[in-house]
């Protein structure tokens, strides 16, 4: 499609016609989505590809809506699956949240959300569950082939796998609540909107689509006691989180701004690009550094005010180093055991997958706008907790 248009009124259309279905569900989407599509046409300097990736994107997620929608009229029983307290793995972006998730993910006993189960938590036609190929997972593959395909630096940034376990910020963004769309294009409206919003319209529905991807699961064969979640995101929304999540355990990591910030921002830039021949990087730093900032301050004074006794904090240099202490103390802390068979599952899985099987990922402070002394000053409260108690 060239030119497709990003207006709200023509993808609900376009989402009924393709789908056949009329339903959307709870219309709390239907704001957020007018506010990120004013974003699109008005700031993003989206090239034609971006245009018809954003359309695609936000067409996606309306027909998700749609045959979600349609599923559980036919299965209302979904909404009675039990979701147990989740272990959830939070922190900023590039403090090994990735590297801790698919360790434990290793562990049956964990249920945890595919790349290409957060793509499309719905089946994109009615299928057999029991069959062990799902078209989902080549839709996902060739997305990722995409992704790589037009930035491969994104390889060395992050490791980029269909089959493999990811965040449920992209299961938030099928409510368009979710920082999603700003990683993916500038959208500084949007962001100032979100941020400004109550995101339990959100969770609610992540709860929804977790409850359905349990209960796929277990068409499948697959059943396990507790979800292991992971994603940065919750850092803003950390209230909302355990709002509908009240006894959530948190795994919260930590790693010094300085070498977090600029090298998310390095992804964040590399992500515009796949849409915009105008990609600022210091638009990048500015609002990715600020987005941060607030997020990691709002979870520090929540941990004062209550829940302290929900996280466990862990520090990225330990989970480089000392992994296997670390697993450890994330099972005690769960109450889990640690078996064998997780021991070696996890041994197994590090074995293939060092870091050094990537090529090296570059940046500075500087390419994104940033200096020393602003790091300091926003991170302050942060760093003096976590990253330098000895200096409080």
């Amino acid at each position: 499609m060239s030119n497709p248009r990003l207006e709200l009124p023509t993808l609900l259309l376009d989402a009924q016609q393709q789908t056949g279905l009329s339903d959307f569900g709870d219309d709390s989407f239907r704001e957020a989505c007018q506010r990120l599509l004013w974003s699109l046409n008005t700031e993003a300097n989206l090239n034609d590809i971006g245009r018809d990736s954003q359309y695609q994107r936000i067409l996606t997620i309306l027909k998700t809506r749609l045959r979600f929608a349609h599923y559980l009229k036919q299965y209302p029983q979904i909404l009675d699956e039990v979701i147990e307290p989740p272990l959830v793995i939070v922190g900023l972006p590039r403090t090994g949240t990735t590297l801790l998730q698919r360790m434990l993910a290793t562990d049956p006993r964990f249920y945890s959300a595919m790349y290409w189960e957060t793509l499309y938590p719905v089946p994109l036609e009615d299928i057999d569950f029991s069959q062990p190929e799902d078209p989902r997972i080549d839709a996902a593959r060739a997305q990722v082939q995409m992704m790589l395909d037009t930035v491969p630096e994104l390889a060395a940034i992050h490791p980029l796998e269909a089959e493999a376990a990811d965040e449920e910020i992209t299961l938030l963004e099928q409510s368009f609540f979710s920082t999603n769309p700003e990683a993916m294009a500038n959208v500084p409206g949007f962001g100032a909107w979100l941020e400004q919003q109550d995101q339990s319209p959100g969770y609610r529905y992540l709860k929804q689509l977790l409850q359905f991807l349990q209960w796929q699961k277990k068409q499948r064969g697959h059943s396990a006691r507790r979800w292991v979640l992971k994603s940065p995101h919750h850092i803003h929304c950390i209230d909302s989180l355990f709002a509908e999540f009240p006894d959530a355990q948190v795994i919260q990591t930590h790693r010094d701004p300085l070498q977090t910030i600029p090298s998310l921002a390095s992804f964040i830039h590399h992500l515009w690009q796949l849409g915009s021949d105008q990609a600022d990087p210091l638009a990048v730093g500015e609002q990715w550094h600020r987005k941060m900032a607030a997020g990691l301050h709002k979870t520090l004074e929540f941990r004062q005010r209550q829940h302290g006794d929900r996280f466990l904090d862990v520090r990225f240099i330990d989970t480089v180093e000392r992994p296997l202490a670390v697993i450890e103390a994330i099972y005690q802390f769960a109450d889990m055991p640690l078996t064998a068979e997780t021991r070696t599952n996890i041994e197994n899985w590090r074995a293939r997958n060092h870091r050094d099987q990537r090529a090296p990922h570059h940046y500075s402070l500087a390419q994104f706008g940033l200096s020393e002394p602003q790091m300091d000053r926003d991170y302050r409260a942060y760093r003096d907790t976590y990253i330098h108690p000895e200096k409080v």
